[in-house]
């Protein structure tokens, strides 16, 4: 097995989790209510934690899925599946790129229960996102009914939306079999809580956040990069065959 390229794929891995994970859906919402219910610091990180673990599981479910989709066609073609894999892993970036140039951005996650529409953004606050906006008008922030509802809401947003972005990394594991999709969900876990926590902690405290709408504007073009780099990767570096299923 070549260790060297899958400590690459887990840095590139770890890169893809963490920028997931900076997207204010992934923190925002914490202390958004955190702040309207008078919760403490611990409480909030808390439910964020609960809440990136069930959108890590469930991430990683689909990547498992991936993986044995990839393993069955690795058996089946043999030397040929890297350049299948990797050609997969460019049409990704060639996707995210296409979606840069558009100034598309990404297919974001929807916030539960809002109803924000582009054209309702003219004349908002030129400093405010639009998943800042999206958020601040959801039934999860503005239900002040009970915590159970907020915290249970938070928890069903964040899991049920799966960080679609990472499964190509789980694709370029397959090579590395049951080692590469361990070693990759724990990136995929560490990148992710990691990155939601720190936010989340960050903004609690208080500190001014990153141009939340330039890290929106560019963010398709940074995984484009991420993943054209992968499948060239995968396609040209020799990995050599460690497979362990």
């Amino acid at each position: 097995m070549n260790t060297s390229i899958l400590t690459t794929l887990a840095a590139t891995g770890f890169t893809v989790a963490f920028l997931h994970a900076a997207l204010p859906t992934h923190w925002l919402p914490f202390v958004l209510v955190a702040r309207a219910r008078g919760w403490r610091e611990r409480k909030t990180m808390g439910v964020a934690l609960a809440a990136g673990l069930g959108h890590v599981a469930l991430t990683s479910l689909l990547g498992l899925v991936v993986a044995l989709l990839g393993f069955a066609l690795d058996e089946h073609f043999g030397q040929i599946f890297k350049w299948v894999a990797g050609g997969l892993l460019l049409a990704v970036g060639l996707y995210f790129a296409v979606q840069q140039f558009r100034g598309a951005g990404l297919r974001h996650h929807h916030v539960p229960g809002s109803h924000h529409h582009a054209s309702e953004q003219c004349g908002k606050e030129e400093s405010e996102s639009h998943l800042e906006h999206e958020l601040r008008e959801s039934p999860v922030v503005t239900d002040k009914s009970s915590d159970w509802a907020a915290i249970s809401g938070l928890l069903v947003m964040l899991t049920l939306s799966p960080c679609e972005a990472f499964l190509p990394v789980y694709l370029s594991g397959v090579e590395f079999g049951w080692t590469g999709f361990f070693v990759l969900s724990g990136i995929l876990a560490a990148g992710t809580l990691g990155g939601m926590t720190i936010f989340t902690w960050l903004t609690l405290r208080g500190l001014k956040r990153f141009d939340l709408k330039r890290f929106e504007r560019y963010e398709a073009g940074m995984l484009a990069t991420v993943f054209c780099g992968l499948g060239l990767m995968m396609m040209f570096i020799e990995h050599g065959h460690g497979h362990a299923h």
